[in-house]
């Protein structure tokens, strides 16, 4: 990566809140050191040495998983050659500018080091494709339907108060989809999240409800895979492909797990989760057939 596309990438996160703008930095610098290292031919085992590191943090580094030290990236950038501050300077600017500690992590006590990363990822996009068919996506979902969907996901009941700070995450994180750089979000719902009971009846109609309402702002496209739908080609499950407004970052597929999460930014795989999702918004309903289906839905509760 050139030191030009460096620059442009720290200005390009301005359009991003700074914490969530932190997380973009990381990835961006983790990238080009590893390109910087690859095109040296320096192994992690080596980089790590020269940094009083393993290997394994080497790795972490380049995923921008941890925050970097200046004193590191110097030592990095000497040991692939990159001797001149001209060159120099635009990387040590985004390892200063990527310290800043998200919004998320006071909420560290609930949630989990894995998912730590995809808020900062999810925050700093500009397009949010998703498909659900466990439930209602986290960004659309009503404070009590959350509360509920909270309380039914642990084999082991919480504590009302943990319950509470995981809700009132979710509450936050829906505050990106109303922000003056709000993402567009495309959220392909099964019609089995619908049918799938939440709570009470009227927990149930206030989030049909809100679907639909929400579904009316021009930045939410809502599709229902209705049943009759039958196979499609989003057939292994949930999964989120996130965007961003800087060109040098690729695209993402968050999957989620029960006690983990992957990260896929190969071009050929998110490509193909990529024209998994056009396929299925092509088979599923429009948006607003969607919303006469919430209808529909609704009265039969």
């Amino acid at each position: 990566m050139t030191t030009e596309s460096a620059q442009t990438s720290t200005g390009g996160a301005k359009g991003v809140n700074s914490s969530s703008g932190s997380m973009v930095r990381r990835i961006l610098l983790g990238s080009q050191l590893r390109r910087l290292r690859e095109a040296r031919g320096v192994t992690r085992e080596a980089a790590g040495y020269s940094i009083r590191a393993s290997e394994s943090k080497i790795s972490r580094m380049e995923l921008g998983r941890v925050s970097f030290k200046a004193r590191d990236v110097e030592d990095l950038l000497t040991l692939y050659g990159v001797t001149d501050d001209a060159e120099r300077e635009p990387l040590l600017d985004l390892a200063r500018d990527s310290s800043v500690a998200g919004w998320w992590h006071n909420y560290s006590d609930v949630l989990p080091g894995w998912f730590q990363t995809y808020v900062g990822l999810e925050g700093a996009a500009s397009h949010i494709s998703t498909y659900e068919v466990q439930f209602v996506h986290g960004l659309l979902q009503t404070d009590e339907y959350a509360h509920a969907v909270v309380s039914a996901g642990h084999r082991t009941p919480l504590a009302e108060e943990e319950v509470e700070r995981r809700v009132a995450l979710r509450l936050e994180r829906q505050k990106l989809l109303l922000g003056e750089n709000a993402p567009d979000l495309l959220c392909v719902l099964d019609e089995a999240a619908l049918r799938r009971p939440f709570g009470s009846k009227a927990i149930m109609e206030a989030q049909l409800d809100h679907l639909a309402e929400a579904s009316e702002r021009p930045n939410v496209h809502l599709h229902i895979a209705p049943f009759e739908l039958g196979g499609h080609p989003a057939e292994a499950g949930a999964f989120t492909l996130l965007r961003f407004p800087e060109s040098d970052l690729n695209d993402i597929v968050y999957l989620e797990q029960l006690t983990s999460a992957l990260y896929l930014d190969k071009r050929d795989e998110v490509a193909q989760y990529d024209q998994a999702l056009r396929r299925l918004v092509e088979l599923s309903l429009s948006p607003e057939h969607s919303r006469d289906h919430l209808r529909q839905i609704r009265q039969l509760l």
